[in-house]
């Protein structure tokens, strides 16, 4: 997992093959003038989701894996709280592989507070909670193919 400020996301370019591509879109795009819906940049292997999240508890946000893909995502209304367990300390859970995505019962062992101008990157090892936010956050969840 990382967490940043967006003004640095090009320190990370390296981690994927896909990553510059994501880097020229988001800094190239006026995220908050974006409108809801979903962007593909590259078919099956990068997506960009502009979202309005729902107002979230910690319980109500679910753990959550991906096996093929990386999330990176940005608050931009609002902060958002965004729970975190490492994969390797969570039970076995029956994965969705149309969907990829696992689901895991229970809170997350920690939170982290992600506020507009920051970013996070989880990757198939991070189990994450996000959404956790007392009035709903517009946000930018990127998908990510695994290379």
């Amino acid at each position: 997992m990382v967490i940043d400020k967006l003004e640095n996301l090009d320190k990370y370019a390296s981690l994927n093959p896909l990553f510059a591509q994501t880097i020229e879109f988001l800094k190239s795009t006026d995220l908050n003038a974006h409108e809801i819906g979903k962007v593909v940049l590259k078919e099956g292997e990068l997506m960009v989701n502009f979202a309005q999240a729902r107002p979230k508890t910690k319980e109500e946000a679910k753990l959550e894996t991906h096996n093929n893909f990386i999330d990176i995502q940005i608050p931009l209304s609002g902060v958002e709280v965004m729970g975190y367990t490492p994969r390797v300390d969570l039970p076995d859970e029956e994965y969705n592989a149309e969907k990829d995505i696992t689901f895991y019962k229970g809170l997350a062992t920690d939170y982290l507070t992600v506020k507009p101008g920051m970013f996070a990157i989880f990757f198939p090892q991070d189990g994450h909670a996000p959404g956790v936010t007392p009035d709903g956050v517009k946000k930018v969840i990127v998908k990510v193919r695994v290379h």
